[in-house]
């Protein structure tokens, strides 16, 4: 293992020579290195950034699901859904991210890359129960936070506060039921005190 970070501008160069034209764009923002990659190349660059030479890429430390749906508001289209991977190469003391789009809003979808880093496994589940994202050829891809019965995606910024369903336990049946939310959605404003002395300050 190298006893030094390796400076972001030469690890874009090394990046961009590994990969060439299978990415969007390699970028770096507060000293970190972003990799954006289409849906299509992104199992082909994953793979690469774990085998080839100066990238060596062994341990994949994060995996989450992006819901951009509220990007609109500010002016940018695209896809609705997203995944946000960061990579670790211990042997050569560097780190990348890698940021690849869902084609389809209906049926979000990205390759599973569980075979290339099996810690891929439990994030992949996650995104895929709170946003609903499918990690195509993941061999176990089911809920992992969620109620085996539950319904939608708790993530997805449409999903309502308070949910679809609540449970309970009903004695005189003896045992859980789920019924429709019971609460009345409304909206808080907090209610702001000012002391003049607070804290001791004038």
């Amino acid at each position: 293992m190298t006893d030094f970070a390796i400076r972001p501008e030469d690890l874009q160069d090394t990046l961009a020579a590994a990969l060439g034209d299978r990415v969007q764009s390699i970028g770096i923002a507060l000293g970190e290195v972003t990799v954006h990659v289409n849906a299509a190349h992104y199992l082909s660059v994953m793979q690469t950034l774990r085998d080839a030479v100066g990238c060596q890429f062994e341990q994949l430390i994060d995996l989450a699901g992006v819901d951009y749906s509220t990007y609109r508001d500010i002016g940018t289209d695209g896809p609705r859904f997203g995944v946000t991977v960061h990579l670790l190469s211990v042997s050569l003391n560097q780190r990348v991210r890698v940021k690849v789009l869902c084609p389809e809003d209906d049926l979000p979808m990205v390759a599973s890359v569980n075979e290339l880093w099996n810690s891929a496994n439990w994030y992949e589940r996650e995104a895929f129960d709170l946003y609903g994202i499918v990690f195509e050829g993941h061999n176990d891809l089911r809920r992992i936070l969620t109620d085996y019965g539950f319904i939608g995606h708790p993530f997805r910024k449409d999903f309502p506060l308070s949910g679809h369903v609540e449970m309970r336990y009903d004695a005189e049946r003896k045992r859980v039921i789920y019924e429709p939310v019971s609460i009345e959605p409304r909206e808080i404003t907090p209610r702001i005190i000012r002391e003049d002395n607070y804290g001791g300050l004038n």
